[in-house]
This record gives structure tokens, C-alpha cells and sequence, in this order.
């Protein structure tokens, strides 16, 4: 697959995700046992969580308040798609999580497959003061799925997170939680609903442990995702793989 890129940060990021999806199909569902005659097994596993949703949602001030416990009021907008770990403990099981913020601008779209192949679970977020990025979700779900291409679509891990309820003390809603209780009523498979505060850390923690939780129960063993190496040679230009 043919992988636009635009500026030398851009080919750096590409690079970096080839070499980051390299290490992740040696690491992906590695587990380290332990039984002894009085204790269960425990195991460590990797999950890949991928956050959706339109830009300007909060989908990377969500992702740094879940692993760094930080906020910021300065918006920066992410350019393809950053990550950052977290280890927790999920019942017996000892999880890395893996969380993949994606940019939300259109002109990102064609690098998706990239980014979604081998997730564990998707986390779509909408703005509750924004009646249009709830009804993207939709077409985020859809284009998950496409370009995922998980092996059971009809029983994936989706959650839905409806952010940003702190805004104007909740005068500036626009959408209900009966509505997006409705979307995922809609949506099957008893997809789990929060209503976030990225900026007040509210339901942010019981929301990354449900996707978590729900990762788990639907994991099966199979091959990771490698997307092609981009090389870029001395005199600058760029060569990849295209299916």
C-alpha cells in the first residue's frame, strides 16, 4: 500500500510506526506465566486500543489524562497518529496498553489501515456540544472496520465516550446521553457508553479499564498488521511497497 507523504516530520512518523509495528508483532499476546499449587496463572498480555473520532473532540487529551493524569488547555492538532503505554492490571492479567490517538482530519483517512490493523478495541469519542461529531460515528465505525478488517466485525470491541461534558458547566450540550445511548443500542453487541471530562478526569480511568476489560474477552491469537517499510533514499525521494 502506497502511503502518502508530504514533509520530511510526516516520513519520520511512517518510519517510526514501521519499526514500532516490527517490535509489536514480536511482543503482541506474549505472556509470561506463573502457577504455583495455591496461586492462579497470571498472564501479561498487549492490547492495541485505537481512539476515533472527529478532530477537536479531545481524543489526545483523553489518552493523557488516562496515562499521564495530565490536562491541557492548549489544543494541538495530531498529525497522523501518536501513541503512548500504560501497564494495569485487568482481573488476573497483567495488560500493556496500548493507546493509538489518530488525527481526525480528512486528509489523514488513507493511512488508517496503518494504524487499525491488529486492534484490540476501538474507542470512538464525539463532542457532546457538537451534534456533527456525534453523528461521524457512524462512518468512524464503518471506516474502522473496512480497514481493520477484524476477524468477528459483528462482535468487536467498540466504546463510545461522549466528551467534554465540563464545557460551559453543561449549558453548551447539544447531545443526550439518551441519544448516544440509543447509537449504541443501534450499533450491537452491547456497546459500553461514558460520558467524559478529559479536563476534569471524569469516568476517564472506568472508561480505558472497560475498553480493557472488553479487549480481553474478545482477544484471539492472530498474525499483527505489518505495514510496508518506507526507505527514503539520499537524495530525499520515497519509495514503498503498494498493493
Amino acid at each position: 500500500m502506497f502511503f502518502p507523504v508530504n514533509s520530511p516530520r510526516a516520513t519520520d512518523a511512517l518510519l517510526s510506526l514501521s519499526l514500532f509495528s516490527f517490535l509489536l508483532s514480536r511482543k503482541k499476546h506474549a505472556r509470561t506465566n506463573k502457577q504455583t499449587n495455591e496461586t492462579k496463572r497470571t498472564q501479561r498480555t498487549l492490547l492495541k486500543l485505537i481512539i476515533l473520532g472527529d478532530s477537536g473532540v479531545g481524543k489526545t487529551s483523553l489518552m493523557n489524562q488516562y496515562v499521564n493524569r495530565k490536562f491541557s488547555k492548549q489544543y494541538k492538532a495530531t498529525i497522523g497518529a501518536d501513541f503512548l503505554t500504560k501497564e494495569v492490571k485487568v482481573d488476573d492479567n497483567l495488560v500493556t496498553m496500548q493507546i493509538w490517538d489518530t488525527a481526525g482530519q480528512e486528509r489523514f483517512q488513507s493511512l488508517g489501515v496503518a494504524f487499525y490493523r491488529g486492534a484490540d478495541c476501538c474507542v470512538l469519542v464525539y463532542d457532546v456540544n457538537n451534534e456533527k461529531s456525534f453523528q461521524n460515528l457512524e462512518n468512524w465505525r464503518e471506516e474502522f472496520l473496512a480497514q481493520a478488517s477484524p476477524s468477528d466485525p459483528e462482535n468487536f470491541p467498540f466504546i463510545v465516550l461522549g466528551n467534554k461534558t465540563d464545557q460551559d458547566g453543561g449549558q453548551s450540550r447539544v447531545v443526550s446521553e439518551k441519544k448516544a445511548l440509543s447509537f449504541c443500542a443501534a450499533s450491537g453487541n452491547a456497546c459500553p457508553h461514558f460520558e467524559t471530562s478529559a479536563k476534569e478526569d471524569s469516568n476517564v480511568q472506568d472508561a480505558f479499564e472497560c475498553a480493557a476489560r472488553n479487549a480481553l474477552k474478545n482477544e484471539v491469537e492472530e498474525d499483527v498488521y505489518l505495514p510496508d517499510t518506507i526507505v527514503v533514499n539520499k537524495s530525499g525521494s520515497k519509495s514503498s511497497g503498494c498493493c
